[in-house]
């Protein structure tokens, strides 16, 4: 199971495991030095010694941080299929993007992958209460919540235990990273810049440095992978000019824009700018962490001449177009009647204005508005 800090991977899987009322270990990697594989090896060990022949679960979290994991895990997983051991294994990770990797070079076929995303505003709701305008500026981090009648401590634990975190713990120490200050810099400027498209020669100009634009697109797919920041790419039907657009920039949860930008509760809301940001954010970010566990779905934007869409969801050969009112100011028209005519049939959907309302499109899942 993958999925950023702060989601609740650990109590997810800690509240099935009491409901199913099976022998459990956990173990967690997640510390400066990094776990080497005999680590997992002790812990597979001893699993296997506490749950006996009925079996029961390990669960090893951070499982990114150890040392050539997929290897061992491997290894391991085949030595109890061929014992026939009844021992279930669920692995967590705060670094989506490694994890995949990880999957992908040598478990392939031997187990599932769960995105756990950031919280909707249905689930917060539910749970704390939450008003649209509290999801917009508060976000979907159950763990801050708690201290939003307290908005400087819920601004310092989102910068502190969540962005340093992530960034230091699960980018910084597990990837090369040649430009530390360049990467953090480019989320600081991605999260200031969310629902804008911005060239990366014109990121560098913002940044003040010499990059180069493979560095920069390379540091924005790690951010995406940590559950941080990511860059849409433009959707023309063509793989390789899609590759070669300039992003747009799209926060994956909206409390990074708040607690970067310094503005109060109250301001936000009445920065008809800055709020118009906040939903339409808020919409792309619903739409791409849904996305993840939706088997060949990917989320573009669209832009020809003066003509936008703000969202282009592909699933499959179905797509689906999506504009958000949000009341800031455009600097380009509707695209809709253009991009349905130059990509034939397309799914369309208007988000605020006189389409479906905000807090409609985000209280229901996104697959009931992409593939309904």
């Amino acid at each position: 199971m993958t999925g950023a800090r702060q989601v609740g991977k650990t109590t997810l899987v800690q509240q099935v495991v009491e409901e199913a009322s099976v022998p459990a270990r956990f173990a967690s990697a997640d510390e400066p030095a990094l776990r080497g594989p005999d680590w997992i090896a002790t812990q597979w060990e001893a699993a296997r010694l506490e749950t006996g022949r009925k079996g029961g679960v390990l669960v090893l979290d951070e499982v990114q941080k150890a040392h050539n994991w997929s290897e061992s895990v491997k290894r391991l997983w085949d030595e109890d299929t061929r014992a026939r051991r009844r021992l279930k294994v669920v692995l967590l990770g705060s670094a989506p993007l490694l994890v995949h990797r990880g999957l992908t070079e040598s478990l392939a076929g031997r187990l599932e992958i769960l995105h756990l995303p950031h919280w909707s505003l249905a689930e917060m709701r539910a749970a704390f209460g939450f008003t649209l305008d509290q999801y917009l500026y508060f976000g979907g981090y159950p763990g801050a919540a708690p201290l939003a009648a307290e908005p400087e401590r819920w601004r310092r634990y989102v910068l502190d235990s969540l962005v340093e975190t992530t960034i230091s713990r699960d980018v910084l120490l597990l990837t090369r990273v040649d430009k530390p200050a360049l990467l953090r810099r480019l989320f600081e400027l991605g999260c200031r810049y969310s629902g804008q498209i911005l060239s990366y020669t014109k990121m560098l100009g913002q940044l003040h440095d010499a990059g180069n634009t493979t560095t920069l697109a390379h540091y924005l797919e790690l951010l995406g992978g940590a559950g941080l920041l990511t860059g849409l790419a433009k959707y023309s039907g063509s793989t390789v000019r899609l590759r070669g657009s300039s992003p747009k920039f799209q926060v994956l949860n909206t409390a990074l824009m708040t607690a970067q930008s310094g503005l109060s509760f109250d301001d936000a809301r009445d920065d008809r700018e800055f709020y118009g940001r906040l939903v339409e954010s808020a919409v792309g970010a619903h739409l791409v962490e849904e996305g993840r566990s939706i088997a060949g779905c990917a989320v573009h934007y669209w832009r020809e001449g003066g003509l936008e869409v703000d969202f282009v969801v592909e699933t499959g050969r179905r797509l689906a177009a999506i504009e958000v009112k949000s009341g800031r100011t455009r600097h380009a028209r509707s695209g809709l009647p253009a991009f349905v005519e130059a990509h034939g049939a397309a799914r369309r959907l208007l988000v605020g204005g006189d389409g479906i309302a905000i807090e409609e499109f985000l209280l229901k899942p996104a697959r009931h508005w992409i593939a309904g």
